[in-house]
């Protein structure tokens, strides 16, 4: 038994995805319950993953609204780094959007409920994928700051899809597909688009990259055939038999949970 504050579960990429439930300063390894029973109860505190306050509600992923309000990693540019106002002197912590916006980030193609585009941080890959449940990942460009990741998955927003359909990720496994052939395709298309960001920007800023595509496997014995959503705001305890992982969610014959939904809920696991 276990009792700690969620926080999304750590992965480790190898033949299959490795699990890791945080728990306060614990962790509990996930995939040798796979097949058993495991229950999770919320013992109806929230800490704020920031400053440590307990709050009602959680807010951006595991925050009261003070912080939310206040924190540069709880702004709208994260959800859409094309709105990214650190150049008009209004980030909310400027040397926190140093540190993680003005770094490398990789615009990708993915296969999770069918092809998706995405960004991430240089220090992200395969994590991200994992994280949205990708089984195929490439990386289609590299750049220099998040900002400039956003303008160029805005350019593929016309021809494919940036969200995950969930329900679908968590149904089964999408058919594979040649991910380069579809890189490259969409790549082309969208040359004059991406050409016209290289020329505002700088050849340097923005490249093409020729990556491999990685393969991702998730520990799942049986795909749920109907979609029962757990949550812990309207029932405080999760039971059943563990039956895989994807993504951040846990698969149980009595439904799912998203545990990144519930970050910094305190909760204790028995096994």
């Amino acid at each position: 038994m276990l009792t700690g504050c969620l926080d999304k579960m750590r992965s480790e990429l190898n033949t299959q995805v490795d699990y890791y439930l945080p728990l306060g300063e614990d962790e509990l390894p996930l995939n040798d319950l796979i097949g058993q029973s495991l229950n999770l109860n919320f013992s109806g505190r929230i800490f704020c993953q920031h400053c440590g306050n307990v709050t009602k509600k959680s807010f951006s992923q595991g925050y009261c609204f003070p912080c939310m309000k206040k924190l540069a990693r709880c702004d709208m540019c994260i959800m859409k780094p094309e709105t990214c106002h650190y150049h008009l002197g209004t980030c909310r912590e400027p040397e926190w959007g140093e540190r993680n916006c003005f770094v490398p980030h990789y615009v990708y193609l993915s296969n999770t409920s069918g092809l998706k585009v995405g960004i991430t941080r240089h220090s992200q890959i395969p994590t991200r994928w994992i994280d949205q449940g990708a089984t195929q990942a490439v990386i289609m460009f590299k750049v220099n700051t998040r900002q400039q990741s956003g303008f160029v998955e805005t350019a593929f927003k016309s021809l494919i899809a940036d969200k995950t359909n969930w329900r679908a990720l968590l149904k089964g496994n999408p058919e594979p597909v040649d991910l380069k052939a579809e890189a490259q395709t969409l790549q082309q298309t969208l040359t004059e688009s991406i050409q016209k960001l290289i020329s505002q920007f700088g050849q340097d800023e923005i490249e093409v990259v020729d990556e491999s595509v990685v393969e991702i496997n998730y520990p799942v014995n049986v795909f749920p055939s109907k979609i029962v959503s757990h949550n812990f705001d309207k029932n405080p305890q999760v039971a059943g038999i563990l039956q895989g992982i994807k993504g951040q969610y846990l698969l149980f014959d009595t439904g799912v949970i998203n545990i990144r939904k519930f970050t910094s809920y305190e909760v204790t696991a028995e096994y």
